[in-house]
């Protein structure tokens, strides 16, 4: 059975092949989205591996889509194994909260690690991937100090032209 908003959108349908127009409607149940390919991760890793040699730190380096699956990831030769762990907790911090992972509140740091069972936190080099204002995910470095951690996120969210911090 049709619905009046199917009348509504056939009815939009055929006036733009009358017209010419090809836009699509704004439809009030979706949104478009855009994701971050794999040429994307590929050159952020190769970029923050690069810095991470640059400054003599071999790091974890884990990226994560915006629902925090992850798209890819390394442990440098030499970077502590157990980091790779915090580093896939900082990107999936920084793309839950769509924020560095610094900015869990001083107040719940416990708490919501807790609850998330280690996959929230508050620890330096957790940054979101935005990229014209909208969060297409986050990654995570780990194995330096927080500074270092950030510094090579950083790098490898300008290698694709996406907001540093």
């Amino acid at each position: 059975m049709l619905a009046l908003s199917d009348f509504k959108l056939l009815g939009y349908v055929i006036d733009n092949i009358k017209y010419g127009q090809t836009e699509r409607p704004t439809m009030p149940y979706t949104t478009p989205s855009a994701i971050l390919t794999h040429e994307g991760v590929l050159k952020m890793l190769s970029t923050a591996v690069q810095k991470a040699t640059d400054m003599g730190q071999p790091q974890c380096i884990v990226i994560v889509d915006a629902s925090g699956e992850v798209s890819g990831e390394i442990r440098m030769t030499g970077a502590k194994f157990l980091a790779r762990k915090s580093a896939r907790s900082k990107a999936i911090t920084a793309a839950s909260i769509r924020a560095p992972s610094t900015n869990i509140p001083d107040q719940f740091h416990v708490k919501i690690a807790f609850a998330s069972q280690g996959d929230i936190t508050s620890l330096p080099g957790g940054l979101p991937i935005i990229v014209d204002g909208q969060c297409i995910g986050g990654i995570g470095v780990g194995s330096g100090s927080g500074d270092q951690d950030i510094e090579v996120a950083n790098a490898a969210l300008a290698a694709i032209d996406a907001q540093t911090f």
